[in-house]
């Protein structure tokens, strides 16, 4: 593939279902408007980052993908726009829930689904309590990727962003593009342990070990659940391009950036470094 037109969007998700889900879906016509043709929004944006708790009342917004109106509408969405869009969801499959991401197409068609492998189980982060690794069911998790209209395009989740082996795997199985959606802010019981900087670092590192763009979609606000510590999400949403340079930055405001990548240049840098002829 030769040019793609990413599209960042970062906004508060600290509302109910329906304004959240609005908010996002303008914020991707925007994107749309302005060019974009893949388009990534933050985790879990249907819902208050509802992990900063341990309450089995989430259990009942679970949605299998079969019939899920947030992937129907956003198909619908992605059909009308022309767009590419990883939509997260909190998925129910039998007796299991899963923290995933359901990849459309521009013509609407759903590609398929990535179930988050890395779950994290920390103050204010207590996905165990509500996710099963996607590793759990081999037959349909690990790492994937999907060829789009735009590309061939790898999606990790939030937490998968730190480990290095998920990024090599996806471009290893040949994503010309890595997309994070993510909800990330302040640590409850360390207060003094700023994120921010380390959290965009291990991906640009990524980038520049895989030559490959990246890119990450973050929430903003102070998010407080009755019961729950209180998170505050800093943003700092990004793309980065294949040599690790940070084409766009979001700062901590709602916003929503396009950038141009050039998806021949950066497959055609990767193959004359040599990464995975030598690895």
């Amino acid at each position: 593939m030769g040019h793609v037109v990413l599209g960042l969007v970062q906004c508060s998700l600290g509302d109910g279902e329906a304004g959240n889900v609005d908010r996002v879906e303008n914020l991707v016509r925007q994107a749309a408007f302005r060019g974009a043709t893949l388009i990534v929004t933050p985790e879990l944006f249907e819902f208050p980052y509802f992990p900063q708790t341990q309450d089995p009342m989430w259990f009942t917004y679970a949605q299998p993908v079969e019939g899920n109106p947030l992937i129907a509408r956003f198909s619908q969405l992605a059909r009308e726009l022309g767009v590419v869009l990883p939509v997260s969801f909190f998925e129910k499959a039998g007796a299991a829930y899963f923290n995933s991401v359901a990849v459309i197409d521009a013509d609407g068609e759903m590609l398929g689904v990535y179930r988050k492998t890395h779950i994290p189980d920390g103050p204010g982060y207590n996905e165990k309590f509500y996710f099963r690794s996607g590793r759990s069911q081999p037959e349909q998790g690990g790492y994937r990727v999907w060829n789009t209209s735009v590309g061939c395009v790898g999606v990790g989740i939030c937490w998968d962003q730190w480990f290095p082996e998920a990024s090599r795997a996806m471009v290893a199985q040949g994503a010309e593009i890595l997309l994070y959606p993510t909800a990330i802010g302040s640590e409850p019981e360390e207060p003094d342990n700023e994120t921010r900087l380390p959290w965009q670092r291990v991906m640009v590192g990524q980038a520049v070990a895989n030559a490959v763009p990246v890119a990450a979609a973050n929430r903003i606000g102070r998010e407080q659940l009755k019961g729950g510590p209180g998170l505050s999400f800093y943003g700092a949403s990004f793309v980065c391009d294949h040599r690790g340079e940070v084409l766009a930055d979001l700062g901590d405001g709602e916003n929503v950036q396009v950038v141009e990548l050039d998806l021949a240049q950066s497959n055609a840098y990767r193959d004359a470094w040599g990464f995975f002829r030598d690895r």
